[in-house]
């Protein structure tokens, strides 16, 4: 067989598992049984290995809502920033209901491509994502721009909704 470089030690036991479970067999044959065996180790086992830590990180992985959003507020309005990466304006929806909820809507196509995929991770499809705002805002006056992939939204609080300053009087 040749040299089998550096990686190989032919005097070591190579340890494979066998048919039989809790068992294991050693295998001591020379340059051809330590070649036969880290092919092994290395080719099916490793690809196992690989599977189950892709299958692990898909697992564990945090699953979030689409899109992702951040609110926050000052006294004037609410403002919101979603990623909506890859979406044209017609393809995004705003709704406010009950005075206070925001509804988010829309359409991502898929991308069609020639060939084989290898990964896949976008989504696509419908989505829709709805959030209540802890004050009713002023749904004629909300303004909305999509810029580089993001919604910026600005929702003016409604006047009911605002502080209002009251005078006190000394007598």
């Amino acid at each position: 067989f040749g040299d089998l470089g550096e990686d190989f030690n032919l005097t070591q036991s190579t340890i494979i598992f066998n048919s039989t479970p809790n068992t294991r067999v050693t295998n001591d044959q020379g340059a051809f049984g330590s070649w036969f065996c880290a092919w092994i180790d290395q080719s099916p086992w490793a690809n196992f290995d690989r599977l189950i830590d892709n299958l692990g990180a898909e697992l564990t992985r945090p699953v979030s809502a689409f899109p992702a959003v951040n609110v926050w507020e000052d006294a004037d309005a609410f403002f919101l920033q979603a990623e909506l990466p890859g979406l044209n304006q017609e393809d995004v929806h705003i709704a406010v209901t009950q005075r206070n909820v925001l509804t988010l809507s829309g359409e991502r196509k898929p991308v069609e491509g020639d060939g084989r995929w290898h990964r896949r991770e976008r989504g696509f499809g419908r989505f829709q994502r709805s959030m209540r705002l802890p004050a009713p805002i002023d749904a004629d006056k909300v303004e909305a721009k999509l810029e580089y992939g993001v919604l910026h939204l600005r929702l003016p609080k409604h006047e009911d909704a605002k502080p209002r300053r009251i005078a006190v009087k000394a007598e």
